[in-house]
């Protein structure tokens, strides 16, 4: 089964959305797949980023509290 796929509305300054434009041609890909590469790298980054991290864990605790109270 394919992975499901979301659609979602994506606004840019002119100036950014024409460099994506441009680096999208160059690079021979749709500025949807120069996008998503974007964001896998930037969510690759987040991954071995050490403070985001801590970060996630703190929310993730925050939140388990919260889902926790609700289920009492």
């Amino acid at each position: 089964m394919p992975d499901a796929q979301k659609a979602m509305t994506l606004r840019l300054p002119s100036e950014q959305a024409d460099a994506l434009e441009l680096v999208a041609d160059v690079d021979g890909v749709s500025m949807s797949e120069a996008v998503r590469d974007a964001i896998e790298s930037h969510i690759e980054n987040r991954r071995s980023d050490e403070g985001f991290q801590q970060r996630l864990a703190a929310s993730m605790e925050r939140h388990k509290r919260i889902l926790d109270r609700l289920a009492t």
